[in-house]
């Protein structure tokens, strides 16, 4: 019986991994699509707040929500030893990443700031070498490099080929989310994801309530349709539900692989631009669709 059960274990096991690495991809790409949404979401609600009243309420709106889930279900304070990390989560993606991208989206469309996005999965996946101690295969890089020129490329000429003061607004955002990332990916494996994200964005409270009432009196608000969807999307989606389900698919299936699922993410934000924006793409979008899709293919299988 023993030498039975033993001979059945590994198959029950290796659909079980299966399972689990599916659903993670399947998270970590729905939080993709969400993340996708951030630029134009961002550039309607800056139609009536202010950036620094935008970065400071969507903040405050998402720790609330966070704040009531954690309060809800009775989740303990996270240990003295996460902290550290989970200040590196906040700085990345509660402030840094909201408050550089908002700023930048002031005199840059959202095609142009696709390019930091474009950069962002090969910037995670070096940081979490760095940090964590990944080590993916040569055919990973190599995908990853792949992906990451033909997004950089589509993305520049969509943009006219030119840079703008805003690129300095980008590539610090780039930095400090890949960062958070990395961190919140490492975190997530200890504790549940959407705690890392919550606790995050509660402990921003108590800088982000002064700094919204500040930035209230000082920016005019004119609230439309539009501004109040763009701001309720980046609070309660980019904000909280994105990143709760991004942090769970990257704690199942590794930091490197979930980010470059993010290689999708500008050509998605490029269609929601000319959906939601009116602005316009050019011939070679479906091509650098295929091309980035088999990176992104190449990536999911390679080892390591």
């Amino acid at each position: 019986m023993k030498t039975q059960s033993s001979a059945t274990a590994p198959p029950a096991i290796a659909v079980t991994a299966s399972r689990t690495t599916g659903l993670g991809t399947l998270q970590a790409a729905l939080g993709v699509v969400t993340f996708s949404l951030t630029f134009p979401a961002t550039v309607w609600g800056l139609e009536g707040f202010g950036p620094w009243s935008l970065v400071a309420v969507r903040g405050v709106l998402a720790a609330l929500i966070a704040g009531g889930c954690l309060l809800a279900l009775r989740v303990p304070v996270p240990e003295r030893r996460h902290r550290a990390g989970l200040a590196v989560v906040a700085a990345g993606v509660v402030v840094g990443f909201p408050l550089f991208t908002t700023l930048a989206l002031q005199t840059s469309t959202t095609s142009h700031a696709a390019v930091i996005v474009g950069l962002l999965p090969l910037t995670t996946a070096l940081l979490s070498a760095l940090r964590v101690g990944t080590r993916p295969s040569r055919a990973f890089w190599a995908a990853a490099l792949a992906g990451a020129a033909a997004v950089l490329a589509f993305t520049v000429q969509q943009s006219g080929s030119t840079l703008t003061s805003a690129d300095l607004f980008l590539f610090a955002a780039l930095l400090v989310c890949g960062a958070a990332y990395t961190e919140g990916g490492r975190l997530a494996r200890m504790m549940p994801g959407w705690q890392v994200i919550g606790w995050a964005l509660v402990f921003c409270l108590p800088i982000g309530v002064p700094a919204a009432a500040l930035a209230l009196a000082h920016e005019p608000v004119r609230l439309t349709a539009h501004s109040v969807a763009g701001l309720l999307w980046t609070a309660a989606g980019s904000q909280f539900l994105g990143l709760v389900v991004w942090y769970r698919g990257m704690a199942a299936i590794g930091i490197p692989k979930a980010s470059q699922l993010q290689l999708a993410q500008p050509l998605l934000t490029l269609v929601w631009s000319v959906l939601l924006l009116g602005e316009h793409l050019t011939p070679a979008a479906p091509l650098t669709a295929a091309a980035v899709l088999v990176c992104i293919a190449v990536t999911q299988r390679a080892r390591g």
